[in-house]
């Protein structure tokens, strides 16, 4: 498959990638902004998600129903979200609609109003999101799961922030985290597929002309050492929810793609260990499967399961027994090479996929590091050995290093 990458610094920290992919009659663009829940302190906790949603209220250009209906009317779709790192915001449309699809982006990231009224109505709706959190116990588990695993480290920290931090949010603290955080310097421009390079880079430039460098945000202090704990959290749910995790390492860490390949053969499809032994052999689950997430300054990886109460105590215990088993013998050379394969497949087919392709594009930026072809990666995956997988399991799938927290009801 044919990588065809181009890459442009447009002065002051403003990067600008593209990949023109043969065949394709859309163009898929991206805006991230380094600005995420690791920028906040815990006063303002959910600033930036806050933000991400009240751009959408209305610019210098568009009201929000301009902007609602401006790429939907021609087929396309706008979309953002915000993570621990970042704010994105994407667009795809017919290549026809490229010069529009941008506009309209730099228009959300650069010119939004932040009005008191319309600040009013979206804490609101960011109440409810938050509510809906609570409501759902395969989510609310990861958040209780970051705040154990992180302690009072910006990782830990809820991306949509708390009812508290929100309802205590100014409008002059969303212009001063608008001023400081969407500026050149923090700005990463990426566009997939009908895309000309230097039309799309002019354009951009044009469109960024007035704004300011700024200072980029830099990286969260390192993490300190939290006791590893094992939690209850009391909840009237059918199902005793369950999540094993631990600190790992970063984005940028070479280790990256034999973790990938140890969790996948652990528990990342239905042929892992963790399906076959908890689910298919056992019965004891109908949701079972490992995790594993890379910040710039660290990660986390670890399992989790749902099931009934009077059985919570059973899948733990066997799941840790096959944590134990892959701690002290790591992977057979059939499971590395079936995982080999599985993370190879799922990568070449997820560049069919022009949404995945701009995530990966714009990765390169965002993290600061080179851009690999695909041949590149698979040559990475390929050199992956039983001592790579067995180191890591040796030292990160020990479950006497893995907090746990459990969400459900006490049993009597």
């Amino acid at each position: 498959m044919t990588d065809s990458f181009e890459r442009a610094d447009l002065g002051g920290g403003l990067v600008a990638l593209t990949e023109r992919v043969p065949g394709l009659r859309s163009v898929t663009i991206g805006m991230w902004v380094r600005s995420g829940s690791v920028n906040e302190t815990p006063e303002e906790m959910g600033i930036s998600h806050l933000l991400e949603h009240m751009v959408f209220k209305g610019t210098g250009q568009r009201s929000a129903r301009d902007i609602a209906l401006v790429l939907e009317r021609i087929g396309g779709s706008l979309d953002a979200y915000t993570t621990r790192e970042h704010t994105s915001f994407q667009a795809r449309v017919l290549d026809e609609f490229g010069d529009l699809a941008l506009d309209v982006l730099a228009d959300l990231v650069l010119e939004p109003r932040l009005r008191q009224e319309d600040l009013e109505l979206e804490r609101s709706v960011v109440l409810e999101e938050i509510s809906t959190v609570d409501d759902t116990p395969e989510d609310l588990i990861f958040e209780l799961q970051s705040r154990q695993l992180w302690g009072d480290h910006p990782y830990g920290y809820s991306v949509l922030g708390t009812r508290e931090t929100v309802g205590d949010m100014t409008v002059d603290a969303l212009r001063r985290r608008h001023a400081e955080s969407y500026v050149r310097s923090n700005i990463v421009v990426a566009a997939v597929g009908h895309v000309d390079h230097a039309r799309f880079t002019d354009r951009l430039a044009g469109l960024f002309e007035k704004v300011s460098n700024g200072r980029r945000n830099g990286e969260p202090a390192a993490a300190s050492t939290v006791p590893l704990d094992r939690i209850h959290v009391e909840r009237h749910t059918a199902q005793t929810h369950i999540v094993l995790g631990t600190r790992t390492f970063g984005h940028a860490d070479p280790r990256r793609y034999a973790m990938i390949l140890l969790s996948n053969a652990f528990g990342g499809g239905m042929s892992s260990r963790l399906f076959q032994r908890v689910r298919e052999e056992l019965g004891l689950a109908y949701s079972i499967y490992s995790y594993q997430s890379f910040h710039r300054s660290g990660g986390a990886a670890g399992i989790y399961v749902g099931t009934r109460p009077d059985w919570a105590d059973r899948a733990q215990s066997v799941i840790e027994t096959e944590m134990s088993r892959l701690a002290a013998s790591g992977l057979t050379e059939d499971e590395l090479e079936d995982a080999k394969g599985q993370v190879k497949g799922q990568l070449v087919l997820s560049l069919e996929s022009s949404g995945a392709r701009l995530h990966r594009l714009a990765g390169t930026a965002l993290y600061d590091e080179p851009f690999r072809t695909v041949e590149r990666v698979i040559a990475e995956v390929n050199a992956v050995t039983l001592d790579d997988v067995a180191a890591l399991a040796a030292e990160y799938f020990d479950p006497g290093r893995h907090s746990v927290v459990r969400l459900g009801p006490t049993l009597n």
